[in-house]
């Protein structure tokens, strides 16, 4: 391991020995501090995203303003780490919840401020340090990110920035510093950190793909469903783990429902990502293009039909497709991560339900219907993290996220976030 790699480690293990120490108050403070930087620098941190990974401008700010909300939401948050006290026989009886040390993080690039600080900010919040690897095109993020803890007024080595490839992760995760890993990322990158961290008897925390079910049932606002649905698979030109990616309708309203769907969906077009109007981006890279490319090519050829064709425009900007996918298809084993949505038909909810579940992952599922009978079907059989009701999904601050299957285990946001990388410790005594 590199001197520096080794000096950064240290250091976080040494700043966690006394801000393990600091009032939970007073971290709430500086947590509120930071929330002010992002907020008023949401425009320069935007440019460096978009800059990064060619996210439209407007999403880029937006999320920076949501990392921002996020903080300030801890930083107001109940502390439900304070000792509990348990009644007993014995004069001492309580539960106490312990830092766990220093936390790696292994971020991915499509929403390089959102997912780091999701993770980190409880996790510091709770007593922890944090270190960071970033994904290789975001490492300017990173920088920003940890420059922002320092203007903050946090201690050096609270939060920090390691500039490292993949091939370093597993030393650095099994350095004897590092007592948890939170990896948000694919199926294969989730299998092999929890694989270290199993190994070295470490906390692992994975929020991995999905493969979301939007399902619009014959009683829906079919207008409202086609507008969201079609944001709910291209923002973020689809690069996203709980993007819509499955639109299973009720063959009752297929030919009302399609029409309106194709529309909205037509009205995202490829464009600078620098100018506030764009809706639409390119992805991140040129291979990832490929690969979507790819999975579109073994979707046709296992019978899938094209509604709108997937049509590569450069390096890495698309005219978005829709394709209609019959069950048995491979294609549907697999995350799509990228502005191709597929089309499934239903004859009634039994059969949506199964289609739904019917995938490897259970992130998040989206179903449209007014009936509140079949709403509760739904929330009951759906194999997922997260059921929304008429709405796409959307993390939001207040609620637990985190994936079932091979989506992950694990919670971030809300305050059971801040449990996860703490030891619960039992104190008994007469």
């Amino acid at each position: 391991m590199e001197n520096l790699i080794e000096n950064k480690l240290l250091k976080a293990d040494k700043a966690f020995q006394e801000w393990k120490k600091v009032p939970f108050e007073e971290k709430q403070k500086l947590i509120a501090k930071a929330a002010e930087i992002f907020k008023s620098k949401s425009d320069i941190f935007g440019e460096i995203i978009t800059s990064e990974m060619n996210k439209p401008i407007s999403q880029s700010v937006a999320e920076v303003e949501k990392c921002a909300l996020m903080m300030n939401y801890y930083a107001e948050a109940e502390n439900i780490l304070n000792p509990e006290k348990i009644d007993s026989e014995y004069s001492i009886s309580e539960i106490q919840y312990v830092p766990k040390g220093v936390i790696l993080g292994v971020m991915p690039w499509n929403f390089p401020f959102w997912q780091v600080l999701r993770f980190a900010t409880p996790a510091i919040l709770a007593g922890n340090t944090v270190v960071l690897k970033h994904a290789s095109i975001c490492f300017g993020s990173g920088n920003e990110i940890e420059k922002v803890f320092i203007d903050a007024g946090f201690p050096e080595g609270v939060f920090q920035n390691l500039e490292i490839g993949h091939k370093e992760v597993q030393e650095v995760l099994e350095h004897k510093t590092i007592q948890g890993v939170s990896l948000t990322g694919s199926e294969k990158a989730g299998a092999e950190i929890a694989a270290i961290a199993g190994k070295n008897i470490k906390k692992s925390l994975l929020e991995l793909g999905g493969s979301d079910a939007f399902i619009v049932l014959d009683d829906a606002d079919l207008d409202a469903a086609a507008k969201v649905g079609a944001l709910a698979r291209l923002q973020n030109c689809g690069q996203t783990c709980v993007a819509a990616k499955r639109f299973i309708i009720q063959r009752a309203v297929e030919f009302d429902f399609l029409p309106k769907f194709i529309e909205e969906y037509k009205k995202y077009v490829p464009a600078d990502p620098k100018l506030k109007e764009t809706k639409l981006g390119g992805m991140a890279r040129p291979d990832l293009a490929d690969d979507l490319e790819k999975q579109y090519q073994k979707a046709l050829d296992n019978g899938a039909e094209a509604i709108l064709p997937l049509e590569r425009i450069s390096q890495n900007e698309f005219n978005p497709g829709l394709i209609r996918v019959e069950e048995g298809n491979p294609i549907l084993q697999e995350e799509l991560f990228g502005p191709l949505g597929m089309i499934m038909i239903a004859e009634n909810d039994d059969e949506a339900l199964e289609m739904a579940n019917n995938i490897p992952f259970g992130l998040s599922n989206s179903v449209w219907t007014t009936d509140k009978k079949r709403q509760q079907f739904f929330i009951e059989g759906l194999e997922s993290g997260t059921v929304n009701i008429n709405r796409m999904t959307s993390s939001d601050p207040r609620f637990p996220f985190g994936g079932t299957k091979t989506s992950g285990y694990g919670t971030e946001l809300s305050l059971h976030a801040l449990k996860e990388f703490v030891n619960i410790k039992t104190i008994i005594g007469k």
